[in-house]
């Protein structure tokens, strides 16, 4: 004799299939990614490192995922033309933001108004490391390092190169000014490869930047007296940090980076499959040579990782451009 499910089993049965026949309608209804081209804007001229990460890791993602990942450089305005590009495209995994940390982070308080909101138009996707940066000075300039450096800034006029407004070299000039009283004016370029070809002129006296753009000018007199960040670069072990030196300042020790982002909204599942394939392109061989490259001995992190590592981060580097009190507009 078969004996009718009771009401409230029936009840619990059919909620169940509505609910396995919803989660089956879902999962038919979330469109395939990628399914169209991906397109990266960089927020900097081709040619740095920025560009250079974009390129390397685009080629990796179309490979990976066997469709066109085109890059498309939107310099200027420092960088708010190409974060703006971003902030307004549609949250679907298919625009994607490559810049220096600086322009998301501490470009918030450093203008009056912006375009968009990088508080809510933007969430981070990947944290490609930079490594240490190098100071370095013209064959002009007599100091063979940073206290010189200061001494010889303080009695003479000297332009630093910065490779946008607002960026890393930018807030060390200007907090080397308010402690030491230098006289350093910084002069900003639409990325990195015509600044030091300026400092290679004598154009400029001091320039801060990657390794791999210094060391394209390095043989023209240019002249390391220091790096940035915790520790020494793995390309110039004798040349000792500005923390080493004696340079205090919360500036000198931190550590940025190039960080990919989308717009607001993406799905969570793009956004880790974009992470995920970062992860893997970091082990390749070609990722391999870019970091020996340019002297960067980290890796991306895993987004739980490097969400964790944005909260903790970003408020510090806010907190150091309020305290310097820079505008740029």
């Amino acid at each position: 004799m078969t004996h009718a499910p009771h009401p409230n089993r029936r009840h619990f049965l059919t909620t169940v299939a509505l609910g396995a026949g919803a989660t089956m309608s879902g999962a038919l209804a979330q469109p395939k990614w990628p399914a169209k081209p991906i397109r990266i804007v960089v927020a900097f001229p081709p040619g740095g490192l920025t560009d250079t990460y974009a390129r390397n890791f685009a080629d990796f993602l179309g490979s990976k995922f066997g469709v066109t990942v085109l890059v498309d450089n939107k310099p200027g305005a420092g960088s708010i033309i190409g974060i703006d590009a971003v902030a307004k495209s549609a949250p679907d995994g298919y625009t994607l933001l490559m810049t220096t940390s600086g322009t998301v982070w501490q470009n918030r308080v450093l203008y009056s108004k912006l375009p968009y909101n990088l508080d809510k138009d933007l969430v981070p996707v990947v944290h490609f490391p930079s490594g240490p940066l190098v100071v370095g000075v013209g064959e002009k300039v007599p100091s063979r390092n940073i206290h010189e450096f200061v001494e010889f800034a303080k009695k003479n006029q000297v332009t630093m190169g910065s490779y946008a407004p607002g960026a890393y070299p930018h807030m060390v000039a200007d907090q080397m000014n308010r402690r030491f009283g230098t006289n350093i004016l910084t002069v900003h370029y639409r990325g990195e490869a015509p600044m030091w070809v300026d400092l290679a002129s004598g154009q400029i006296q001091v320039a801060i930047g990657s390794y791999q753009a210094f060391s394209s000018v390095a043989a023209r007199g240019v002249r390391p007296i220091g790096v940035t960040g915790s520790y020494r670069s793995p390309k110039l072990p004798e040349v000792p940090t500005l923390f080493e030196q004696g340079m205090e300042d919360r500036t000198v020790t931190l550590e940025g980076g190039l960080p990919m982002l989308a717009p607001a909204g993406t799905p969570e599942a793009v956004l880790r499959a974009i992470n995920q394939a970062a992860l893997e392109w970091a082990n390749t061989e070609r990722a391999q040579k870019l970091r020996e490259t340019f002297a960067i001995p980290n890796k991306p992190k895993n987004l739980t990782d490097m969400r964790r590592d944005w909260e903790t981060e970003v408020p510090v580097w806010i907190k150091l451009a309020v305290d310097l009190g820079l505008k740029l507009d």
